[in-house]
């Protein structure tokens, strides 16, 4: 057996702003594991946020190569991209091997397509008006906000430019407890049906005091099943990523877990290719919110990439993976 690293680039359609900066492209690593003639691939997108480099994550996958199956690279690796990368490959070789899809494998009854959000970026309102009305046909809107009382004015703008469309916000830890009560009863007001992490996540204690009219969903908060006791009482919602749990394996048991202990469901994705969304539509099965909108942002998207189409975002053929 062996595993080979390769970092990819994807130049973006458009710029893509969020509270803590801006990029131009996806860099992304491609976990490559080969078994008597049989590849199998797995994309990881490394997370400055949670202290990953794309050469800290090499090294850890390239670390990880004497381990011998998926069960000992999760006893060995912490959740995050490096384990998501090799857990992901590991299915898709399995499948390959047995003929099968991953669902087979994983028990699961064979998935079909969930509406999924598309992400608007952050930017000044008349911009943001402008890119809701392009993409006004899409049934599901995530909006990128920056923590000032601007925010409401950019929910308004998107409002007045897509006002049919069903709408999240994002505020990447970027809002106070002032703040967000401030703006709940704006936005609820607007249509907005839920706010992914407004506080830092060491400072998220403050939710499970005050009243939430805006469902709140755990991003940064919530990263595999050792996450749940922390958020009970702060959260409505978490948002499971591929990324954060350490692969398809921990984010099935993470759903499950999630629904038995009373959170909604959202699962989301970072900035990647459809090798990197193609697990998460096997987990966003039955999803409340489904954000999988990450080909949709590339200017140029893998071979075989995942089918968007008005029902939504499609589990992925055989030659993409699993």
């Amino acid at each position: 057996m062996s595993i080979t690293v390769t970092r990819d680039r994807f130049p973006l359609a458009e710029v893509f702003t969020i509270s803590r900066g801006s990029r131009t492209e996806a860099q992304v690593l491609t976990a490559t594991v080969t078994r008597d003639g049989i590849s199998g691939r797995g994309e990881c997108v490394p997370y400055a946020r949670y202290g990953e480099t794309l050469e800290s994550v090499t090294t850890q996958i390239e670390g990880a190569a004497d381990l011998p199956d998926r069960a000992a690279r999760a006893a060995q690796l912490p959740a995050g991209a490096a384990r998501n990368a090799l857990d992901c490959a590991f299915w898709d070789l399995e499948a390959k091997r047995a003929g099968r899809r991953v669902w087979e494998l994983a028990g699961l009854t064979s998935p079909g397509p969930e509406i999924t959000a598309f992400t608007l970026s952050l930017d000044t309102p008349e911009a943001m008006r402008a890119a809701a009305a392009r993409h006004a046909h899409r049934p599901l809107l995530k909006i990128k906000l920056g923590g000032g009382e601007e925010d409401v004015a950019r929910i308004e703008a998107v409002r007045t430019g897509a006002p049919d469309a069903r709408i999240v916000v994002d505020a990447n830890e970027g809002w106070t407890v002032q703040l967000y009560q401030q703006l709940a009863p704006v936005l609820v007001r607007l249509g907005v049906v839920m706010v992914e992490q407004p506080l830092p996540a060491d400072a998220d204690d403050a939710l499970a005091e005050i009243a939430r009219p805006l469902p709140v969903c755990a991003d940064e908060s919530c990263h595999d099943r050792d996450s749940l006791p922390h958020l009970t009482g702060k959260y409505d919602m978490v948002n499971i990523k591929v990324d954060k749990t350490g692969g398809l394996t921990e984010a099935l048991a993470l759903r499950d877990a999630a629904r038995a202990a009373g959170f909604d469901v959202m699962v989301g994705c970072m900035v990647g290719s459809s090798l990197a969304m193609a697990p998460a539509v096997l987990v966003a099965q039955g999803a409340v919110v489904t954000d999988l909108d990450g080909p949709l942002l590339l200017a140029e998207d893998r071979a075989h990439g995942l089918t968007f189409d008005a029902a939504g975002v499609h589990p992925p053929e055989a030659a993409l993976w699993g």
